[in-house]
């Protein structure tokens, strides 16, 4: 019997399914910032993607930004077409994305959710997202997370 937590259980079948090749790890602990995350893993802070959900007009829109990044709302909203982003309430996440904040995977949602990707990532060989759980993470490449989200990169700073 798996101890897995469903969520990250969930998150390793659609990231196998869709072909990602990157590694699903479990931390000891909970990382519920870029900075915690980058620690815990022994790289730059701006190897983190973060998935920050956010309320536009009343749909959900999911932004990977770098960890050394943080997202102009103004400018992103203007290049998206929406009127204005907001940070998500924790009750929007759970129910757009089926994950909780600080786990939230740019995978695996129960129906799609418009995403973008914040061209700073492709400086980093190796890039590292949530997995579906605060203490689950997974590594991929740039590429790989274009082709595994469908999202275009735009400059979200």
């Amino acid at each position: 019997m798996s101890t897995e937590h469903p969520s990250i259980a969930r998150f390793r079948d659609v990231h196998a399914r869709l072909g990602g090749a990157g590694e699903i790890v479990t931390l000891p602990d909970a990382v519920h910032t870029a900075a915690l995350a980058a620690e815990a893993l022994g790289c730059q802070v701006g190897a983190i993607a973060n998935s920050l959900l956010f309320d536009a007009d009343g749909d959900p829109t999911l932004v990977l930004t770098s960890g050394a990044h943080r997202v102009d709302t103004v400018k992103v909203a203007a290049l998206i077409g929406v009127e204005r982003l907001r940070r998500a309430t924790p009750d929007f996440v759970r129910e757009h994305t089926g994950q909780v904040i600080g786990g939230v995977s740019p995978l695996g949602h129960p129906a799609p959710v418009p995403t973008y990707l914040d061209r700073w990532l492709e400086r980093h060989p190796v890039v590292w997202a949530a997995a579906g759980h605060p203490a689950a993470v997974f590594s991929t490449t740039y590429d790989e997370l274009v082709r595994l989200t469908g999202a275009p990169p735009i400059d979200v700073a």
